[in-house]
């Protein structure tokens, strides 16, 4: 009895040395944490960095000429057939979104529960969420086939043509919600910045870099009037931000919810998008941070509690998506409809069995690794975990349109969905087009928000 209370108080002195474990480690000055951060946007441009920048540079002239070749030739260069009407062009529109979640969720939501362990990837993970969200906008933009007129989407009266917007089509709600979800973010995200926009400021050595950090700036004197707006724009801002980042993937997930082809028509897609979303978007923060905090030497800023938190919250959320799949298939053998179990029996076992049991192993099996605090403290194996989560995670959205396509209620019609070369190149091409963004963003403005780690770093000190 005396061994097990005391094998006790031992663990709970180690949860407790754990709880109290600083999140910037090295101790720090203020000054040093101003210098580390400004001077990764100071220094003379690496050659490396050109280098990364012409590769994905030239991935991203790719993609806008395969989109002026859709243009061109029309949507019928993507692989979308009869009965797949919808191809990579939704899978793609959907996985792009839902790795716009996370930086939404570090900000606002853990902002608001004063969660400080976000204050070292919250910038980071913002900018991800921009550039995501701008590779989306692209499929259905083009997907409308003529976009010079994708103008007619908005709530604007047509009445040249004789032509109002159909408020009852998906396209319309995702319209609203990313467009919404983009101009809130942007705004969430350049508030946050300008206490660091004025550092770089007051810190530059060319009458160029004082003019354009002191415009977008906006005059920021660090004056305690000043601290008092920015905190409370930035609290009002966070509030607004909460519910999009549970909104936006919602009506994302009414494009299929409403309809009423088995495999889609279920109630359970709503929370299931959402907390897939964010189980993605954490996933590709790890992956970028990962080589982040090593290229620009900022592992004290960026600690290994900071990675820890984020595979916590990867294996919580992968555990809520791997019970929805099993929710999913016990709702269809209790529903007793025979569609809706065919359905679900076909894409476990038919022609795209290769592509659910991959989305089974990389989403729900690969992230309990992370169970174990040797495994979530293993930067090689959270990066590759992080990599193999965003596979699944596309396969997943790809699982969900062509098995539910693929196979409808006549035979006759069956047929099987196979991406063109106009399709993959499109898809290759927004990888590159999100780099580059995350490139320039790297280069030109602080990727870390110096002013809430120096408030961290003082709660640390306390």
């Amino acid at each position: 009895m005396a061994q097990m209370t005391q094998e006790l108080l031992e663990k709970d002195r180690l949860a407790l040395e754990e709880m109290n474990q600083p999140l910037i480690t090295g101790n720090p000055s203020y000054h040093d944490v101003t210098r580390v951060v400004s001077q990764i946007v100071e220094v003379r441009t690496a050659k490396i960095w050109w280098m990364a920048l012409g590769i994905t540079g030239g991935i991203t002239g790719l993609l806008f000429s395969m989109l002026g070749y859709l243009v061109w030739n029309g949507i019928g260069v993507w692989g979308n057939n009869s009965p797949v009407g919808w191809g990579w062009d939704i899978t793609n529109f959907v996985f792009w979104i839902g790795i716009g979640h996370a930086g939404t969720l570090i900000s606002a939501i853990l902002f608001l529960f004063r969660q400080k362990w976000r204050t070292s990837i919250n910038r980071f993970a913002e900018a991800m969420t921009l550039f995501a969200v701008a590779c989306a906008g692209i499929y259905p933009a083009f997907h409308v086939g003529r976009p010079w007129r994708a103008y007619w989407l908005f709530p604007i009266p047509i009445a040249d043509h004789g032509m109002w917007q159909n408020f009852r089509s998906p396209l319309e709600w995702d319209v609203f919600a990313v467009s919404t979800y983009a101009t809130v973010s942007l705004l969430f995200w350049f508030v946050g910045l300008i206490p660091d926009l004025a550092i770089l400021r007051d810190r530059a050595t060319t009458k160029f870099r004082r003019i354009a950090y002191g415009v977008l700036s906006l005059g920021w004197r660090s004056s305690s009037e000043h601290w008092k707006n920015y905190e409370k724009a930035y609290t009002i801002l966070a509030g607004i931000s909460t519910p999009l980042v549970l909104s936006v993937h919602t009506i994302v997930s009414f494009d299929f919810a409403v309809a009423i082809l088995p495999g889609w028509h279920t109630t359970i897609f709503p929370p299931y998008f959402v907390a897939g979303a964010i189980f993605s978007g954490f996933a590709m923060v790890v992956t970028l941070m990962v080589i982040a905090r090593w290229v620009f030497k900022v592992e004290h800023i960026i600690t290994m509690k900071h990675l820890e938190n984020m595979c916590k919250v990867m294996v919580a959320t992968g555990t809520i998506v791997g019970y929805a799949y099993a929710t999913e298939f016990f709702i269809a053998w209790y529903s007793g409809n025979q569609y809706e179990q065919f359905t679900f029996i076909n894409r476990a076992t038919g022609p795209y069995a290769w592509a659910y049991w991959t989305m089974i192993s990389c989403n729900v099996l690969s992230p309990q690794v992370f169970w174990f605090k040797k495994m979530r403290t293993c930067i090689p194996v959270m990066f590759v975990i992080s990599i193999i989560v965003n596979i699944g995670m596309w396969f997943e959205r790809f699982v969900i349109i062509a098995t539910s396509l693929h196979r409808d209620f006549l035979p006759s019609s069956w047929g099987y969905f196979r991406p063109t070369i106009v399709d993959i190149l499109t898809f290759f091409g927004t990888f590159g087009l999100f780099i580059t963004l995350f490139l320039l963003f790297l280069r030109f403005l602080p990727m870390i928000a110096v002013q809430e780690v120096k408030g961290t770093l003082a709660a640390d000190k306390h």
